[in-house]
């Protein structure tokens, strides 16, 4: 199931979505937002998988409202206006959909913002994940990601072979954007890419030459992962 919101100023916008959404079985639509402080608070205590944005609103613009994201969502713009287009796709939006839009033309936007997800969450697939941090957007490659440190509302996502990247959110958000076979969770503290565990002991695991400890409610975690890892 896609979990999804949608924001735009135009109420009857919000309506036509709505409608549309309840002809789509796998999609939930868990809120609808006039007001980029409503959904950006929304966002921030329940991360969804998928936005439909509009791009032209008053203050700042739906471009700018994604890109101040730390968690960015799967993106699909819903405008009037066809000159946003190119920028649109430049920050990785799934889809584009020009109003007035069809039901049939929303659901092969739902239907493809599936397939992203789905390739995420259970084949591993996703080869790169958007990351807020220095007040920019970081890409960064999946397979480059060694290990991730928590530290209180921070973290520390240390990469291979460049500088780590520090950014204000929480292991349990991340851990919900990595593909679900490629990392675990083995503390409190530290996610780690199974791809790059190099030894495991007692109470510690060894990636990238760096020790890390296994926390006892997380140790089955890591077994059960090691074992389909090795089927």
């Amino acid at each position: 199931m896609i979990r999804a919101i949608a924001l735009d100023d135009e109420p009857l916008a919000l309506e036509i979505i709505e409608l549309y959404s309840k002809q789509c079985a796998d999609l939930r639509m868990e809120g609808l937002f006039t007001k980029q402080t409503e959904a950006l608070r929304h966002l921030q205590n329940f991360p969804v998988d998928l936005i439909f944005l509009d791009i032209r609103m008053p203050g700042k613009n739906g471009i700018d409202f994604y890109k101040q994201l730390e968690t960015p969502p799967y993106l699909i713009f819903t405008t009037a206006h066809p000159e946003f287009a190119v920028e649109g796709f430049n920050i990785n939006a799934v889809d584009y959909l020009l109003k007035p839009f069809t039901l049939e033309r929303f659901q092969a936007a739902v239907e493809k913002a599936s397939r992203e997800i789905i390739s995420r969450h259970q084949d591993g697939r996703e080869e790169t994940i958007l990351i807020r941090a220095d007040y920019k957007l970081h890409r960064i490659p999946v397979r480059d990601i060694l290990y991730v440190e928590g530290l209180d509302d921070y973290i520390q996502i240390h990469l291979r072979s460049q500088p780590k990247v520090v950014a204000r959110l929480t292991l349990k958000n991340l851990l919900e954007r990595l593909p679900a076979k490629l990392f675990v969770r083995i503390h409190k503290s530290f996610i780690i890419s199974i791809n790059n565990l190099e030894k495991i002991q007692s109470k510690h695991v060894e990636v990238a030459g760096k020790m890390l400890p296994i926390g006892d409610s997380y140790r089955s975690a890591l077994d059960q992962m090691i074992k389909e890892d090795k089927s």
